[in-house]
C-alpha cells in the first residue's frame, strides 16, 4: 500500500481542525474525500486541501468505497458507531474521533463487527501524545516519582455562556457534555498510564442556565494496580488548576498549562513543520518535593504519530495506535461514572 486514500466524515472541529491537516502532513495518507453538506465548510475543504473530492453525504462514500483505503469519522458524537459500522459494512478500515460510541455496548458491538470483517478499527485518542503526558510516562519509566500512588488531571476553561452547537447546547441524545467530550480523554489518559480501574465515583454537574449536559464533572477512579485517579473537566472554572499532578514517594510532577498542538492547528499550523509541538522553557513542569523542585523539559507533543501508527498498522508492521478495547474499557468507566453520579454511590465498570 504506496499510498492511503482516506475518506474524511465531517468537517467541523474534528475533521477541519484535527484529522485533515494531521493526514495531510503524514507521509504515506492521502486525503482524497471530504463530507460535508454544508456549503461554507466544503469551500473551506477545497481551498485548504486543494484537489479533494467534496461528497455531500456518507453514502456517496460507500457508492466508491474501491476507489478508498480508510474512512474517518469525525461527525457528532451520536453518529459515531453508526457511521462506523457502515464503513465496515463497505469493507473501509476506520478511525473513529472520540468518544467511540454512546456507551460501552455500542463500542463493543463496532469492536466485534471490524474483527470478524477483518478489518482495522482504530480511535482517535490524540491526547495520548500531548507533550505533557509523553512527560509524565517517561517520568514514570525512569522510576522519577517512585512508588505513585495518586494522579491529577484537569481540562479546565472559563466559558460563562454555553457555545451554540450540539456540544454544549444540545441535549443528552447528541451525547455531548463535559464527560464525553474531554472526560473522554482525560479516562483514557488515566488507564493508558496505570491500567484498569477497578472502581469509580462520579460527579456531573449542569451549572450554566439552560443547560441539558453536564458542563461541570469530576471522576474518581481506582485502578487494580493501586493508584487513584482524580480528573476534573469543567467549562465554568474561574481560575484554572494545574494540568498534572502526580504524586509519588519519591516526587511529584506539576504541570500547568495545555499542551499547544491543538492551538497551532488552528492557527493552521502542521505538524511537519519544524519545532513543531516544542514548548519554552518558562511552561515547563516541576519535578521534585516541596523545598527542592526543577524545571522538567517537556517532550514535545506528537500527534502525527497516531496518524504514523495508522499507516503502519494498515500496512501490516504495527497494532493499531490504540487499541479499540482500550476504548471500550475507558467507556464502561463513562457509564460508571454515569451511574454513580446518578445513584450516588461507588460503582465498579463493566
Amino acid at each position: 500500500m504506496d499510498e492511503v486514500r482516506v475518506a474524511v466524515l465531517g468537517y467541523g472541529l474534528a475533521g477541519a481542525v484535527f484529522h485533515a491537516p494531521l493526514i495531510a502532513s503524514v507521509p504515506g495518507l492521502r486525503l482524497a474525500v471530504v463530507v460535508t453538506a454544508n456549503p461554507e465548510r466544503a469551500a473551506q475543504a477545497t481551498r485548504e486541501h486543494p484537489g479533494v473530492v467534496v461528497l455531500d453525504t456518507a453514502e456517496r462514500v460507500w457508492e466508491r468505497a474501491g476507489e478508498l483505503d480508510l474512512v474517518v469519522v469525525a461527525t457528532p458524537n451520536r453518529t459515531h458507531a453508526p457511521l462506523a459500522l457502515a464503513a465496515l459494512d463497505a469493507g473501509l478500515p476506520v478511525v473513529v474521533d472520540k468518544p467511540m460510541a454512546v456507551d460501552a455496548a455500542e463500542g463493543r458491538e463496532l469492536v466485534d463487527r471490524a474483527r470478524a470483517r477483518g478489518l482495522l478499527l482504530t480511535v482517535f485518542q490524540n491526547r495520548r501524545w500531548d507533550g505533557d503526558l509523553l512527560t509524565a510516562r517517561r517520568l514514570l519509566e525512569e522510576g522519577a516519582l517512585g512508588r505513585v500512588w495518586r494522579f491529577e488531571s484537569r481540562f479546565e476553561r472559563w466559558r460563562p455562556a454555553p457555545k451554540p452547537g450540539w456540544r454544549e447546547s444540545g441535549g443528552p441524545e447528541d451525547a455531548g457534555g463535559m464527560l464525553n467530550d474531554l472526560g473522554s480523554h482525560l479516562v483514557d489518559q488515566a488507564l493508558h498510564l496505570f491500567g484498569p480501574a477497578t472502581l469509580a465515583y462520579g460527579e456531573l454537574e449542569r451549572r450554566r442556565p439552560g443547560m441539558r449536559v453536564d458542563d461541570d464533572a469530576f471522576v474518581a477512579l481506582t485502578h487494580a494496580s493501586g493508584v487513584r485517579s482524580h480528573l476534573w473537566m469543567s467549562a465554568v472554572a474561574a481560575q484554572l488548576g494545574p494540568r498534572l499532578r502526580v504524586l509519588g514517594d519519591r516526587a511529584a510532577y506539576v504541570k500547568h498549562g495545555l499542551d499547544g498542538q491543538e492551538e497551532a492547528l488552528r492557527g493552521g499550523g502542521r505538524p511537519d513543520e519544524p519545532g513543531w509541538g516544542e514548548e519554552p522553557p518558562e511552561r515547563w513542569g516541576l519535578l521534585g518535593t516541596e523545598d527542592q523542585a526543577r524545571p522538567v523539559r517537556t517532550e514535545p507533543g506528537a500527534y502525527q504519530r497516531f496518524y504514523e501508527g495508522v499507516v503502519a498498522a494498515l500496512r501490516g508492521q504495527a497494532p493499531p495506535p490504540v487499541d479499540p478495547d482500550d476504548a471500550v474499557a475507558a467507556l464502561r468507566v463513562l457509564d460508571a461514572a454515569r451511574r454513580s453520579a446518578a445513584d450516588g454511590e461507588i460503582t465498579r465498570p463493566g
